[in-house]
């Protein structure tokens, strides 16, 4: 069992990184324009000035760059892999994992804006699985899984989730601690 929840993290940690990526990256002053431009949408903001342009292209070169250290460990021992990553275009599925998790949560933020959810403010369970949910429906298109493992996907959003959010806490990278 525990292997099988490793793979699944393991397949699914490009979409991690595509997420945890802006948060990391907020100090670099590149692109650093909201995706909405600053409109907006039944007088609040269609996503808010913190979804910038920066964050996806960070984001996004996260997923393909852990997508290329999981080939150079695949080459190294495929045990724990979930696909052949030799037989993989990386930069697809990292573009899609990457644009997916932000998808997953420029959505969210849609949702949450429309709901009068400040940013920043909690709104379980759709902060843990906005992410995972995004990258599953894009990477879906290019590998599909089958239905357990998606599930198991889901579960292990919600879970692991508020412990890196807390870690990120901890190490003074994000102001709330979930």
């Amino acid at each position: 069992m525990l292997e099988y929840i490793l793979i699944i993290i393991w397949f699914y940690f490009p979409a991690g990184a595509a997420n945890m990526a802006p948060v990391l990256f907020k100090w670099v002053p590149f692109l650093n324009y909201p995706v909405d431009l600053g409109k907006k949408f039944s007088g609040q903001p269609i996503f808010g000035s913190h979804k910038t342009y920066r964050g996806f292209v960070v984001g996004i070169l996260a997923a393909v760059a852990w997508l290329a250290l999981q080939r150079y460990i695949y080459n190294i021992n495929p045990s724990y892999a979930l696909i052949d990553y030799n037989s993989i275009n990386i930069w697809l599925l990292g573009f899609l994992m990457g644009f997916g998790a932000l998808f997953g949560d420029l959505a969210r933020s849609f949702i949450k804006r429309r709901l009068g959810i400040e940013p920043g403010k909690p709104w379980f369970p759709w902060d843990q699985v906005d992410f995972i949910l995004g990258a599953i429906i894009f990477s879906y298109l290019y590998i599909p899984l089958s239905g357990d493992i998606l599930i198991a996907a889901v579960v292990l959003g919600i879970v692991l989730h508020p412990a890196f959010n807390y870690m990120g806490y901890l190490c003074r990278v994000k102001k709330n601690k979930f």
